[in-house]
């Protein structure tokens, strides 16, 4: 079983910058994308962006021109970069690791880190 291990999050002023991480335990070997989920209280998680992996990236709207989704496969790493911080932002941010699973005939998430918890001041 792959465990995934987020660390960056903490306290900023609206405006500023993080950088999230996540570090899996071993290869995954039928990966087929690694992506970051947020959940604020009271609120569904969202999808934050996905990286596939071939590099292509996606992004939920609200985030779009302010977070870079980037990976390094050899370290089993995802990171998120996070600028121009707005109180909105501010959740438990998840990492999570897309697998393909031979019975369905697709990629589902398949593995969850434990959450790093990002708080944006105004």
């Amino acid at each position: 079983q792959v465990q995934l291990v987020e660390s960056g999050g903490g306290s900023v002023q609206a405006g500023g910058s993080l950088k999230l991480s996540c570090v899996g335990s071993k290869k995954i070997f039928s990966r087929c994308g690694m992506g970051w989920f947020r959940q604020a209280p009271g609120k569904e998680r969202e999808l934050v962006s996905t990286i596939s992996a071939d590099g292509l990236a996606t992004y939920a709207e609200p985030v779009t021109g302010r977070f870079t989704i980037s990976q390094d496969i050899a370290k089993n790493a995802v990171y998120l970069q996070m600028n121009n911080l707005r109180t909105e932002d501010t959740a438990v941010y998840y990492c999570a690791a897309e697998e393909w699973v031979g019975y369905i005939g697709g990629c589902s998430w398949q593995y969850w880190g434990q959450g790093t918890q990002v708080t944006v001041s105004s």
